[in-house]
């Protein structure tokens, strides 16, 4: 962990060379960031209408700039120019740039049943893919499970690994995959009504690419909203219901936990997902 800090307090030290640097390579006069990026600075530009995207090197974001450029603006924002060095990209601006959760359950759903064909794009290279991530995850959980003090039956979170294990085991084809699409990372836009943003690009089977929409409770937080979002996007999508319903199920195992200390809200998905 030490190590990680280490990383942050270096990035975070030469943040503002890399900020000036990257304003003046792309000739940017640069305001102050958004208010809601975390991981990465993304500031917009006064003169052009971009924004710079300045990451912090992310084994999840590592290869954002090759699944924008793979997409081609199809469904997500375009890629104007890369700058691997820095770990900084050049974006279109999406304006107004209203947050999709913002929109509601019905235009939230439709809008997301029309980009997910556009990004599942069949492709391998150089993502990282599906199976790896589950390998990666069934290898920290019962640490995580652990540290947070057991905060849940052991039995759900076996139960987890196991389905994870078997689906990564048994998918079906290969497309690049948005592993962090909900609504506020998709934002309305001139070029095209609504774009994704903040990929964290994988190859996997497309029923997985459900799954942060399914688990998200920004259009609906009941049991039964988290089912109607279950049945409208499979239905819709001609996907296997119990794959994608699996996948949402491990995946908010896997990402229910965070600085040591579990997500409730997440288990509690987890829970209504193998009850559906």
């Amino acid at each position: 962990m030490a190590g990680v800090y280490d990383e942050g307090r270096t990035w975070l030290e030469a943040l503002p060379t890399t900020v000036a640097e990257v304003a003046e390579r792309w000739g940017l006069e640069l305001d102050a960031p958004y208010a809601d990026s975390y991981v990465s600075l993304v500031l917009p530009a006064r003169n052009r209408d971009l924004v710079a995207k300045i990451q912090f090197p992310d084994r999840e974001s590592q290869h954002e700039a090759a699944a924008l450029r793979l997409w081609e603006g199809n469904g997500a924002v375009l890629l104007i120019d890369h700058w691997p060095e820095k770990h900084a990209m050049l974006l279109e601006r999406c304006t107004p740039g209203t947050h999709l959760s913002c929109a509601g359950t019905a235009v939230g759903l439709t809008v997301m049943i029309d980009l997910l064909p556009r990004l599942w794009v069949p492709t391998t290279e150089p993502y990282g893919s599906l199976t790896a991530e589950v390998d990666r995850w069934v290898g920290s959980l019962p640490r995580e499970f652990e540290t947070a003090g057991e905060p849940f039956p052991r039995g759900l979170l076996n139960e987890a690994i196991d389905v994870l294990l078997g689906l990564a085991g048994s998918q079906g084809e290969q497309v690049l995959v948005h592993q962090d699409l909900h609504g506020d990372n998709v934002l309305s836009a001139q070029r095209k009504p609504w774009l994704a943003i903040d990929p964290k690009p994988l190859c996997g089977e497309r029923e997985f690419g459900l799954s942060p929409i399914i688990r998200s409770d920004e259009f609906g937080d009941s049991r039964e909203d988290l089912v109607y979002r279950l049945d409208r996007l499979t239905g819709t999508l001609g996907l296997d219901r119990d794959r994608a319903k699996l996948w949402a199920f491990g995946h908010s195992i896997a990402w229910g936990f965070e600085g040591g200390q579990v997500l409730p809200r997440h288990i509690e998905m987890a829970r209504w997902l193998l009850a559906c």
